[in-house]
């Protein structure tokens, strides 16, 4: 696996190193050591995958609440996703900044999204399933978001004819710390 941090610090885009043969590949998604050594959370608690219907699906920007705070390994394994990371550290020199980046099923990227951060991605295809692991337990009291389309971050979505959004993630009262 080779780190690459974004522009938000523990932010990461990882590489995964395929090894092929006739057969095909072989790539480790997880490696314990390997996060350890870049700084990271290394223990994962759960493992969830979303099939998304339609291209235009926004899922987001969701994150936890301390003490049940998630840092998130998201790939796309299937078609493709715009996937965003967005800084809420108060204390952090990039406080309401975020990163997107494109995930598909053949690129092989990961995403590394540590806790303190909003999460959301848009599907660029119809079909496409995302992966996420996950090193703290979900706790639906401690859930919660903020606004796709909140002026505050200024986030930059791909163009879409028809975006499928639920009421909550549409409706989240605009950011004001």
């Amino acid at each position: 696996m080779r780190f690459k941090e974004t522009k938000l610090k523990g932010a990461f885009i990882i590489e995964l190193e395929k090894f092929e043969d006739e057969r095909g590949f072989f790539a480790q998604t997880w490696s314990a050591k390997e996060f350890a050594a870049q700084g990271l959370e290394n223990r994962l608690v759960e493992c969830c995958v979303s099939r998304n219907r339609s291209k235009g699906t926004l899922r987001g920007m969701h994150f936890q609440l301390p003490p049940y705070a998630q840092p998130k390994l998201v790939r796309c394994t299937r078609g493709s996703i715009y996937d965003v990371a967005l800084d809420l550290r108060r204390e952090s020199p990039t406080f309401k900044q975020w990163v997107g980046v494109e995930l598909t099923e053949d690129d092989y990227l990961c995403f590394y999204i540590p806790a303190g951060f909003a999460h959301g991605y848009q599907t660029l295809t119809a079909g496409a399933e995302v992966s996420y692991d996950m090193s703290e337990v979900y706790a639906p009291e401690y859930a919660s978001g903020v606004r796709w389309d909140d002026p505050a971050f200024g986030i930059e979505w791909p163009p879409c004819e028809h975006r499928t959004i639920i009421n909550r993630d549409r409706t989240y009262p605009d950011f004001t710390y």
